[in-house]
């Protein structure tokens, strides 16, 4: 299918060719019939993409911040790397959608429904259920897919909150005021439309607006004083997208005594403190559709509010919107310019500073269904020159931020084969296949499973993903590389062992979870200074995590379960390979009940005690500063002391013929990781960590974090 993207890094849109996403839970799948280009918001994303890395660093000045920071803990070339690999990232375009449900997941929805949604430019979108409305058979596709916009104009005037009489001030007639100058109408509102462009007041008029025309040198402020009767409006509506500060001074100087003032776009916010104060001005930014906008509770688990307490939610706005088309009340139609077929959407785009176009509809021509929902996209032929070793065919499955910056990169390094890279929604598997020379791009696990030229399967999705996925590779003979961590829950433990047991018996099928920091150049000097070393150690690993807020989804214990197994298995499992004995015991404890304290798990001081006698203390802590190293390891032994800063710096303190050891940049280990993986089947040897010591460290960390939560 084709979809249209936006690359950050150099605003380039291009219309490419994705496979099919696959549907998941409280989702629905839909064909576009119609889409929206929303002129305002995605011609500022190419406008944003085509400025300098300096003009990005200008309009996101809190990101520079963190930048800064990651500067001084992980040192410039890693912080260089990762500001590109996060302009890298292919943008969807759009969220403006008409079209018909393919498959549904919920029961409000059947195939074959007419709905709206805010799915992208598109030729198959899936959109959460609280995201999709059905549409009345009064409303064409083309209408319909003008509702999200709509809806966004809509919350801004329930927040302004108008009544039968007042009269408002539209700032800013694009197709967001335009519709909000037909709504304020339709609430019995007296209208005046202020704007640049004498074509759009003109519009504004049909709809039953009074208008002021900036190009005419008209006040604003003049005319409303007329229009309010002298007494000042009652309310400004500013849907306008500029940098002055001065349309707000404006819209205060407008309003009379205790007036309301919405921000539904984009201006420049240097209020001025009297513009308020003598009038008592409310002002209040609208977020979007309204209720539920950015609430993974709302959106993503397809939570309803109560109708009791939230009347208007982001889908129930978009209920109304559809009405009023329905009804006549809000008609979209004078209001399309231009029409292009998805096959010609980038001519589309050229037309984002042309002040005549207004709304640029894209259309969708019917098509067969199995060939709207391929699973596979071919991106290159194969190779014909293979390496003289029969190296590993690999299926990728996840190319998240992790996998495509660092697993993909350094499995491209060895002497693998990238065969198939799978995601969820297909982009950016087309996006980092292509960019790593992948065969093919799949929406579909099973294209890897069932690939008999598949001999490998590396893991890199959701933490609540990996058993199944490890499982199911595992018991399709293929080997297995999985990113941290291996499993869950105990049970989970189980089921892996289980199949890996079989299956390693029977087909010889390794398996490895990506322990990477053993892997780590001075982690391979502390083993090495270490080794001789026979009395007991006391290791200290201070892992300053910094936060993750308690809604994300690596804090859920189903999904992502918690910190301590989702990471603090890296050091339960580092510290068991330092000291090089089997865990005998460990004790845990976290913060205290307190308030304000969202999240304790990832506050916490976890003691392991070994065969050997030795014993470490990890503090896993989320309420540190970032201008600490984010890992230090210490340990002590012999009357010597080592101690190791973020991956780059090792000290010995009186540590016999040893003194420091200085990387230039950061090294966890990540490469090494994957070609002692990758090298292991190609030698046809053991994998490098032992599958005792994985299900060690795997299980005490479950364990760790079943102690903690006091289960």
């Amino acid at each position: 299918m084709k979809q249209i993207l936006q690359n950050l890094s150099n605003g380039k849109t291009s219309l490419v060719d994705v496979p099919s996403p696959r549907n998941i839970k409280s989702n629905v799948l839909i064909a576009t019939k119609n889409s929206l280009v929303s002129a305002g918001t995605e011609r500022m994303l190419v406008n944003f993409g085509k400025s300098n890395l300096l003009n990005k660093a200008k309009q996101q000045p809190d990101k520079v911040k963190e930048v800064l920071n990651k500067v001084v803990s992980d040192g410039l070339v890693a912080t260089i790397d990762a500001v590109k690999s996060k302009l890298d990232q292919p943008l969807p375009l759009g969220y403006c959608n008409a079209g018909v449900v393919l498959e549904s997941d919920v029961s409000n929805f059947e195939v074959g429904d007419r709905v709206v949604s805010n799915g992208n430019h598109a030729e198959v979108v899936r959109v959460p259920k609280n995201l999709c409305v059905k549409i009345p058979d009064g409303v064409d596709d083309e209408s319909a897919a003008f509702t999200v916009l709509g809806a966004v104009g809509l919350q801004g005037i329930r927040l302004i909150q108008p009544t039968i009489g007042e009269c408002f001030v539209v700032t800013g007639l694009g197709l967001v005021g335009l519709m909000c100058v037909q709504m304020l109408r339709a609430n019995g509102c007296r209208v005046l439309g202020v704007d640049f462009d004498s074509k759009k007041c003109e519009l504004a008029r049909q709809f039953g607006a009074d208008t002021v025309d900036l190009s005419k040198d008209e006040d604003p402020v003049i005319f409303a004083r007329s229009f309010s009767r002298g007494r000042g409006v009652d309310g400004v509506l500013v849907t306008a997208a500029t940098q002055s500060d001065e349309v707000m001074h404006q819209a205060a100087e407008m309003c009379r005594k205790r007036g309301r003032i919405v921000l539904v776009g984009i201006v420049g916010l240097k209020l001025r403190r009297d513009d308020f104060f003598k009038k008592e001005l409310t002002f209040q930014v609208s977020a979007s559709y309204g209720p539920g906008r950015y609430d993974s509770f709302y959106e993503e688990d397809g939570n309803d509010y109560p109708v009791g307490f939230v009347r208007w939610t982001e889908q129930r706005n978009f209920e109304a919107v559809l009405d009023m088309m329905d009804s006549g009340a809000l008609d979209v139609q004078p209001l399309i310019t231009h029409r292009y077929n998805i096959k010609n959407a980038i001519k589309a785009y050229t037309l984002l500073d042309d002040p005549s176009a207004l709304g640029i509809v894209l259309n969708y021509p019917p098509q067969d269904k199995v060939n709207l929902q391929k699973s596979k996209v071919r991106l290159l032929s194969k190779s014909s020159t293979m390496p003289v070793k029969v190296a590993p065919c690999i299926g990728f499955i996840g190319a998240g931020n992790y996998a495509s910056r660092i697993l993909i990169p350094a499995f491209k390094e060895t002497e693998s084969v990238l065969d198939t890279l799978v995601t969820s929604g297909g982009i950016s598997g087309v996006h980092h296949g292509n960019k790593n020379s992948f065969l093919t791009a799949s929406t579909s696990i099973d294209d890897v499973l069932n690939n008999e030229s598949i001999n490998t399967v590396a893991i890199v999705t959701r933490h609540d993903a990996h058993a199944t996925q490890v499982v199911d590779s595992l018991n399709a003979g293929k080997h297995v590389f999985v990113e941290k961590p291996l499993a869950l829950t105990l049970d989970e433990i189980e089921q892996i062992d289980k199949a890996y047991k079989e299956n390693n018996k029977s087909k010889n099928v390794k398996l490895m979870v990506g322990f990477n920091r053993r892997f780590a150049p001075h982690i391979i000097k502390i083993k090495e200074l270490m080794s001789n070393h026979q009395s007991p150690k006391s290791i200290l690993m201070t892992v300053n995590a910094g936060p993750i807020p308690a809604e994300h989804w690596v804090q859920d214990i189903h999904v992502g379960g918690g910190r301590i197994v989702g990471e603090g298995c890296h050091f339960i499992d580092l510290m068991r390979h330092l000291v090089g004995h089997s865990i005998v015991d460990f004790t845990a404890t976290m913060m205290g009940n307190a308030s304000g304290v969202e999240v304790r798990e990832d506050k916490a001081s976890i003691t392991l005690t070994f065969a050997d006698g030795s014993f470490g203390t990890i503090l896993y802590l989320a309420n540190g500063g970032s201008a600490f190293p984010k890992e230090r390891i210490e340990v002590f032994c012999d009357n010597a002391v080592l101690q190791m800063d973020n991956y780059r710096v090792l000290n010995g303190y009186g540590w016999p013929g040893f003194k420091k050891m200085k990387l230039f940049k950061q090294d966890k280990g990540q490469k090494a990781c994957v070609q002692s993986f990758v090298s292991s089947i190609i030698d046809g040897k053991e994998v490098p960590i032992p599958y005792e010591e994985t299900i060690e460290s795997s299980r005490v960390s479950i364990e760790v974090a079943n102690a903690l939560r006091g289960e």
